[in-house]
């Protein structure tokens, strides 16, 4: 890591620990910007990551796309091209040196403002790519990301000049090595572009059984052409996808004390409570009631510690 980058990360960190005193994920005054603490090693958690872009300054994380691992610390960042179910934990953070992190949203009309102002292009028939990557970060993204940041302390400033610093920063990580894998998921016609409407319609109707066929006519595509690119994109089959989907979905209402496991099993999809039961355990290492008296019980510790 240069000296720079030493120099830019400790700023941003001692930027995100001033705005950000308790562990959580803290909206701000953008409305697409998030700053992250935590200052103890975390439960993976299972989740939709939005179409972002992640920065780590302190600590560390993996993320798990299927069974695809992104593990990242400082002076890298991840990007998510597109929505997907992933599981997150944080596996390096203490009182004395907490994970610190800050993360950007964004939409693939910004990514299509940067593209038709750039030379940046992107083939509309070449193969899909992983709509998830890792990638070392540089001194100009790292500048842009500190100006945006810095907004926050004059907020009259952040209508004008917070979407001209994203589109920077939108542009550095295209400029980049996995460039191609974010623009081809923000263009109409392009194979990824064609995959994220697939992956937007089985995220609308996760709790819908669907016919794969019915998935190959939104994307336009031949069957096998539909698998080829959704699992390059994904990791996963459109059937897996939309497991992760619903599996998650439950877990959430089932915290929330939606305690009837069979309720939570028919409105999530599934038609038989066992299937719903096996697949839960063999996604989250525990039968739904074991693991929702688990995380409970965790959380009142935290509260309580």
């Amino acid at each position: 890591m240069s000296v720079e980058i030493k120099k830019q990360q400790l700023e941003l960190a001692k930027f995100i620990e001033r705005y950000s005193e308790l562990d959580g994920v803290h909206p701000t005054a953008i409305p697409s910007l998030f700053l992250i603490r935590e200052s103890i090693v975390t439960e993976p958690i299972a989740r939709v990551n939005e179409t972002s872009f992640c920065i780590i300054v302190q600590g560390e994380k993996e993320v798990w796309l299927a069974e695809e691992c992104f593990r990242y610390g400082p002076a890298q960042y991840i990007v998510a091209a597109a929505d997907l179910p992933v599981t997150g934990q944080v596996i390096k953070a203490s009182a004395d040196s907490p994970y610190l992190a800050l993360k950007l949203e964004f939409s693939p009309n910004q990514i299509l403002e940067v593209l038709s102002d750039s030379t940046t292009r992107s083939g509309q028939k070449k193969n899909a790519k992983r709509a998830m990557f890792v990638s070392k970060v540089d001194p100009a993204l790292l500048d842009a990301v500190i100006r945006l940041a810095r907004l926050l302390e004059n907020p009259k400033h952040i209508p004008v000049l917070a979407p001209l610093f994203t589109k920077e920063i939108l542009y550095w990580i295209l400029q980049g090595p996995h460039g191609e894998s974010l623009a081809q998921m923000a263009i109409k016609g392009s194979n990824g572009g064609r995959i994220k409407e697939v992956i937007e319609h089985i995220i609308k109707n996760f709790d819908v059984s669907f016919k794969i066929e019915e998935l190959a006519e939104i994307a336009n595509m031949s069957v096998a052409s539909l698998h080829r690119h959704f699992k390059e994109v994904t990791a996963m089959s459109p059937i897996q996808f939309q497991k992760q989907l619903r599996l998650q979905e439950a877990r959430t209402m089932l915290l929330a004390d939606s305690t009837d496991i069979a309720d939570v099993a028919f409105r999530v999809g599934y038609e038989s409570q066992s299937q719903f039961s096996r697949e839960y355990s063999r996604m989250f290492g525990y039968s739904p009631r074991e693991d929702v008296n688990r995380m409970k019980a965790k959380f009142n510790q935290r509260i309580k510690a």
